[in-house]
């Protein structure tokens, strides 16, 4: 695998509330796809600020470079795609994000407990999910769009937490199949994780107007229970 970045780094925005100048309540991190970076997802938090006006938002570059191209970022080498080795990426991904969560919560002067969301998309909804989902404390909601669970027979001996998920997925995806998300429902759902999911019809590998409605609805709902 290509060598690793030193520190996550990527493009901030938010809070809403303030225009900056209040310090935030809550973090939301964008976790981007293979072959991005950062900058793919970050223009979603003006939009979704609107549902979460006291959140900040990040959009990390993943660790390393993506191995297909000369250019853009990756959370986990994907050449071999066995189940043990994309198991074995995601793991080592999940250990840097949950450093660079730690750190981030810090810059802000929030606590490891603070409200937390994290988003991803097809790699970063994979990350998203497995770290997600044995962060100790867990985080306040999960949104994963055209992604999959991986290492699920491991799932329930690390689950941390259950908290909320939302599945969105184009069922014309023919990178990462709409089958993927299907299978994690099933599977989230016998570990007793509360689920949505949206299933797009003609939607191939990308996020569509109803997937962001959808999405700010769910980041709306899993924000306020925490300040109730």
């Amino acid at each position: 695998m290509a060598a690793e970045s030193g520190t996550l780094d990527g493009p901030r925005w938010g809070p809403r509330a303030g225009d900056g100048a209040a310090p935030p309540r809550q973090l939301v991190v964008l976790l981007h796809g293979v072959g991005a970076d950062g900058h793919d997802l970050i223009d979603l938090a003006p939009r979704w600020s609107q549902a979460a006006p006291e959140a900040a938002f990040v959009a990390p570059h993943a660790p390393f470079p993506y191995e297909g191209a000369p250019f853009g970022r990756q959370w986990f080498g994907i050449e071999d795609r066995t189940p043990a080795r994309m198991e074995a990426g995601v793991r080592h991904a999940a250990r840097i994000l949950g450093r660079f969560l730690e750190a981030e919560l810090a810059r802000h002067g929030l606590p490891a407990s603070a409200p937390l969301v994290l988003m991803g998309f097809s790699q970063g909804a994979m990350t998203a999910l497995f770290a997600g989902l044995r962060r100790s404390p867990p985080p306040a909601a999960i949104l994963a769009y055209s992604g999959a669970l991986l290492a699920p027979d491991s799932l329930g001996a690390e689950l941390a937490g259950r908290p909320p998920v939302l599945l969105v997925h184009g069922e014309a995806d023919e990178t990462v199949p709409v089958a993927a998300s299907r299978a994690a429902e099933r599977a989230l759902r016998a570990a007793g994780v509360p689920v949505e999911a949206h299933y797009a019809p003609r939607l191939g590998h990308g996020i569509d107007e109803a997937g962001l409605s959808l999405g700010a609805l769910f980041l709306q709902r899993a924000l306020a229970m925490t300040a109730g």
